[in-house]
Parts: C-alpha cells; structure tokens; sequence
C-alpha cells in the first residue's frame, strides 16, 4: 500500500522541472506580446531606430519577435537587414517563411524567395499564395500559373491572385476560363473579373459580371462607375453613383473630378457640399476646374468664402490671374498668403517672367532668399528663366555658381535653362559647354541647343546637332524641326531645308505648324523664290492649316527685299486684316511703295495708320555699365532724369562719327585718285 504514495512522489519530483519550464516559457510569452506589438507599430510607423533600439534592449526574444523585425525592415526598405536577421533566427515558423518570401519578392529576389519556398518542410496555402503573388508582382505571370497548377490546395486568394495576374498581362480569355472554372467566389473575384472586362473595353460584359455579382461592396460599385468614365459614359455612370446604397470617399471623389474634367464645375461645387466628408483633394481639383475655364475671379469669391482653402487652391488663384495678365490680382493674392511655401515663391518668379516683370521677378527671387526659405531646382530654373531676358550675363552666372554650391546644377531641366540663358544672352561657348557636360539630355536639351545654334545663324551647326540627336534614343518634335528649318533659314541652306520639311512629314509623321511654314516660307523668300513661297502657302490652305500673320510677314519681308510690289501688297494686306494695328506693316509698306516712287500709295498708308490710331512703338536699348549696372533708353523719351546728359553724349558721338566718315571717304577718294593717274 506505501509504495503507490511514495512511487506518485518521486514521479511528481520528476515531473516538477518539467512543469516549472513550461510555466516560465508560458510566462516569458506573456511578457513579451507587448514588447513586439510595440515593435510592429514601431515599424509600422518607419520609426525604425527606436524599433532596433528595443529589439536589443529586450532580455527574451520569440520567433514572433523576429518576424516583426523582418517585416519592418522589408516595409521600411531595409532589404539587407532583414536578410541578415532571419539568417541568424534561432528558429522560424511558418510565418516567418511567408514573410521572407514576400519580403524577396518584393525587393525582386526571386531566386532568393524560391530558395526559400525550397527548403521549407511543411508548406501551407499562405506559403503557396506569397509564391504566386510574387510572381505576379515581378511580371512571371507564366511562373505564377504553373505554380498554382501544382499546388495540393487553393483557396479563393489563390484563384485571385492568378486571375488578377492573367488581367495583368492582358490574358482577359485565360482569366475568364478560370472564373469560371471556380466553385466559389467572393467580392473580390467579381470584382477582378469585371475590371478585366473594363479594361479590356467590353463595357456590356463588366456590366453583365456587375449585375450578377450576388454580395456588391462599394469596392464593386466604385470599379464599374469608374470603368463608365474611363470609356466616356458619364451619364451612366452617374445613374450608378446615385443608385449606391453607401458610398465612400473615393465614390465622391470619382464624380467630383470627372464633373470638373467634363467642365460641369457648378455641379462638382454642388455635389461637393453634399459630401459627408469633404476631401481637401476634390476642393483643389474644383478649384484647378475653375481656373483652367478661365473663371478665376469666380473661384477667387468661392474661395474667399470657403473654409476649405488651402496653400494649393490659393496657389492656383495666383496662377489663373498671371495667366490672365493680371499681375496686379496675382500679387494681391500672394502677399494675402497666411502660408507661402518655396513652391509658391517659384509660382510667382516664374508668372512675373512669363508677363514680362522681369526686374520683379528678380526682385522676388532675391527677396525669397533673404527669408531664407530653401531654394529648389525649380527656383534656380525659375531664375534662370527670367535672367534670359536680361541683357546682362552677370545675374545668370551668379545663379550657375549658386546653384553648383547647393548640387543642383546636376538635374536636367536646370541645364536646359542654362543652355537657354547663354544662347538668349549670347554666350554661346558656355552654352555648348554646358551642353556638352550634362550627364543627361532629353527633348528639351537638344531643342534648347539646336535652336539656340540656329538663332545665332550657326545653320550647318545646328543642323549637325540634329544628326547626332537622330542618332539618340531622343526623338524629334514639332519644336525641334523648326529649330531646324529656321538654321536652314538663318543659314541659307535651301535644299537642306526642302529635304527636313519632308523627313518631318514623311519620316516623323508629325503635323505641320505656322511656325514651320513660315521657316519654309522665309527661307524659299530670302532666295527671290517667290512663286514657290506661294506655292508652299496654296499648301496650307490645301491641307486646312490657317495661314496666320506670321506666315504672310515672312512673304512680305522677302518681297521687301526683291522688290516684288504685288506680292508686298497681297502679303500686308493680309497681315492688316489680321492685325489693324501692327505699325511696322504700314511702315514698310510705305517703304515699299516709296521705293517704287508711288508717292501716294505710300502717304495713303500713313493716313490709314493716322486714321485709326495706330502709333509706332519706340525702340528700346538696354545698355550694361560698370556703374549702376544695367540701363533702359527709349526713343524719344525726354522725361529721362539725366536726358541732358545722354543728348550731350549723343552729339559727341555723331560729331565723332561725321569726322571720322569724312576722313575715311577723303581716304578713299585719294585712293581712288592714286589708283586712276
């Protein structure tokens, strides 16, 4: 009888270490879940230092303590860390498997994840669905399949995962054989399935999945809405958006922004305020709406009794006036700003520029610098932009040294203004040189370089530059080929220019412009080929172009110079039609008609041009002194504070210039004389 009490003893001596380990490591779990929520909303939140910090501060860790850790470096881009900290788990489950594959997948290790997938002993669907979903990610639709083919068991994300990947690469006919192949489906399946037919343009069959669908969530009716706009059924669309049981903020969304790109602004303002929840996003886009149909002064009064107002709609206030012309407005609403941001500041540098407010500009420019608010590539592009339209170079080199300081001088789009300020500013050595050292051209570079050559009559230059542009990955535009037929222009290059205005057409396939016309047309004139000017003019109105005002100057410039009357005549009187009050046409055909000595031809032209009020425009010249730096003179303009001065300056100049003609012409004539006897 005593040996069952002492046997039941010594088994539960036994037993006892056993019991309190498992007691200790139950323990050790509890402690721990804390520790590694707090780890995942560490990384959840890409606090990723604090998330290192108490991953090494923790006495214990789990295999759920490593799995959050090699998540967050994979959600945070940290791929190596994460490779390197599974590497040295002590144990993994499951999911810690499944996270690496995803995470490999993600980053495209896709060998890695197979690797991985390999070597696992016991696999689960999960397993199986990361594989897939990797696949897919990486553009291995073919991989995705044939895995799927191979699994024991699918579950319904399965099918999903290879239905979306076969819409991915537009296999709609395998997608479809493989809905309906499925036993069971969820929202989800219908859903991928419909936007396939949607994307694929077969509006009847998405609408026949939509209506068959037997559980819609708003995901559903958001995606067939979407599919009606996207194939310009607005109507319809709206119908359903009516019909929605519920609605989130991407269903108010869509219709707000596609009411605006269809110009129904006054009913995306309404549908708006019906919205429960009002979307910063969807109030800019009304106001955008406004602005770009020209209603700016409505959607400033909307705007100055909204609450939604924000550094966005009030930037796009701005902008609509500049593109208005209206200055005065645009720097209203700019110093009214609470909030101005660099992007605002480079906004209103590059909107006084563009309304020819040059010393404005700078002015702001200089003045943003002072406030020390942090200069960007579009602020030193902004700037650039604006010193093109000095005469003086000594700004635009301070901006280049400037932008060299602070690395900008590396993008693209700053070289290109670059290049654009040298050539305007006629430097052409830097501007090549800058060219030259870019790591990177796009269109804009070489257009910038070829008519910039072109501009400063280097024509076999520009031309050259064009050869080699042909020879890049960059393909010509419209602007480039009127960089280059003006450097056949400039260049006198006429058959180089006949053979580019049909490589344009033929070889490009790109639509002619005025501007390319009027090139043809100026270069074919300086030559005296008058008729086929014309000729190429009849072609213009044969292929439905609109010949405008600069067409017909091109003409009328070339019969100016080979003294073609009727031509001139034809060519400005066409320009009158256009533009009554273009001075310079009633001048120079006065000229032309003086020239031919029909006196009252050309006094008829100054009587028109008296009669209806049209003034010649005074010349103007910048000139840049080593005192004061640059200054403005105007013909005729005698409220010059120092126009004394200037007139006293002027007459040296002209007796100087009358001493030195009359010695020269005495020269030559006793050249003339000694050359004779």
């Amino acid at each position: 009888m005593s040996f069952f009490p002492r046997q039941s003893l010594q088994l539960t001596q036994l037993l006892s270490p056993k019991l309190n380990f498992k007691h200790r490591t139950f323990a050790t779990l509890l402690d721990l879940k804390p520790f590694n929520s707090k780890l995942s909303n560490l990384m959840k939140n890409g606090l990723v230092d604090e998330a290192q910090n108490l991953f090494g501060e923790m006495p214990h860790r789990s295999t759920v303590t490593y799995n959050a850790m090699i998540r967050g470096y994979f959600l945070n881009g940290f791929y190596e860390k994460a490779v390197r900290l599974y590497n040295q788990m002590p144990s993994r489950d499951a999911f810690s498997y499944n996270t690496m594959i995803s995470g490999l997948m993600q980053y495209g290790d896709v060998e890695g994840a197979e690797d991985v997938f390999e070597k696992m002993e016991c696999r689960d669907v999960v397993t199986w669905n990361s594989l897939i979903s990797g696949y897919v990610d990486n553009d291995l639709v073919g991989d995705a399949v044939r895995v799927f083919d191979t699994m024991p068991l699918k579950d319904v994300v399965s099918w999903n995962l290879v239905i979306a990947g076969l819409v991915k690469v537009r296999e709609f006919d395998k997608a479809e054989e493989l809905f309906r192949e499925m036993v069971t489906r969820d929202v989800a399946t219908w859903t991928i399935m419909m936007k396939a037919f949607l994307d694929a343009g077969w509006i009847v069959e998405s609408r026949e999945i939509f209506d068959d669908m037997p559980v819609k969530d708003i995901q559903a009716w958001n995606t067939i809405i979407s599919g009606y706009i996207q194939n310009n059924f607005v109507e319809i669309a709206e119908g359903l958006f009516h019909k929605m049981p519920g609605k989130d903020s991407n269903s108010w969304s869509l219709m707000i922004d596609v009411f605006v790109s269809t110009e129904r602004i006054n009913d995306a303002l309404r549908l708006f305020n019906e919205a429960p929840c009002k979307l910063q996003k969807s109030w800019n886009s009304i106001v955008l709406g406004f602005v770009k149909n020209g209603l700016v002064r409505e959607a400033h009064a909307v705007l100055e009794k909204s609450p939604f107002g924000c550094v966005v709609s009030w930037t796009n206030i701005m902008i609509g006036y500049f593109n208005m012309e209206d200055v005065k407005n645009a720097m209203k609403v700019f110093q009214l700003m609470a909030i101005r941001d660099t992007t605002v500041w480079n906004a209103a540098i590059f909107g006084l520029g563009e309304n020819d407010r040059v010393e404005d500009g700078v002015k702001l420019a200089i003045e943003m610098k002072k406030d020390g608010l942090a200069l960007d590539e579009a602020t030193f592009t902004s700037f650039l932009t604006i010193c093109s339209n000095l005469p003086s170079l000594n700004l635009g080199k301070q901006i280049h040294a400037e932008a060299i300081k602070v690395g900008i001088d590396c993008f693209t789009a700053f070289g290109n203004a670059l290049i654009t300020m040298y050539f305007r500013c006629g430097n052409m050595d830097s501007a090549l040189l800058e060219f030259n050292i870019m790591a990177r051209h796009d269109i804009i570079s070489w257009n910038s370089i070829i008519c910039g050559l072109a501009h400063h009559g280097h024509g076999e230059k520009a031309i050259e530059m064009f050869e080699k542009m042909r020879l890049s990955s960059v393909k010509p535009n419209q602007i480039t080929f009127v960089g280059v037929l003006s450097a056949c222009s400039h260049g006198g290059l006429v058959a180089h220019g006949k053979h580019f205005f049909d490589v344009m057409r033929k070889e490009y396939s790109l639509r002619l412009t005025n501007e390319h016309y009027t090139c043809m047309v100026d270069l074919l004139g300086k030559f005296g080929l008058i008729d086929e000017a014309m000729s190429v003019m009849n072609q213009m109105s044969v292929d439905g172009v609109e010949i405008e005002a600069s067409v017909w100057g091109a003409l009328l410039g070339a019969c100016r110079v080979h003294k073609n009357l009727p031509g001139a005549e034809i060519a400005g009187e066409k320009i009158l039609e256009l533009e009554p009050f273009n001075s310079g046409v009633y001048l120079i055909l006065a000229e032309i008609y003086l020239a031919h000595g029909r006196r009252e031809k050309a006094y008829g032209m100054w009587v028109r041009m008296k009669e209806k009020g049209v003034k010649k425009q005074p010349g103007c010249s910048w000139i840049e002194s080593s005192v004061g730096g640059g200054k403005v003179f105007l013909a005729g303009d005698k409220s010059h504070p120092e126009f004394k001065s200037i007139s006293c300056a002027l007459d040296l100049i002209y007796l100087e210039m009358e001493s030195r003609n009359t010695k020269l012409s005495v020269s030559l004539s006793d050249e003339y004389i000694e050359g004779v006897y």
